[in-house]
């Protein structure tokens, strides 16, 4: 599944599976992008991200983490 930034809980959801040490309150907003903008199935034009999505994203992922963890 190719990723865009519309599918921010799949994208959560890959964070944590890449990224399972990172503790996303540990990050900002510019870091956790590259790490979006990184991974291997993203497949969107990097500068279309707002910071609704990425918070969105990051909600997700914290979620993930803090469940996990």
């Amino acid at each position: 599944m190719q990723l865009k930034w519309n599918n921010t809980n799949e994208i959560a959801e890959m964070l944590y599976i890449k990224y399972p040490h990172i503790d996303p309150k540990t990050i900002s907003f510019v870091k956790m992008h590259d790490l979006i903008c990184s991974l291997e199935n993203f497949n969107d034009n990097k500068e279309a991200s707002n910071e609704t999505i990425l918070e969105q994203i990051f909600l997700k992922w914290l979620d993930e983490y803090d469940y996990y963890t």
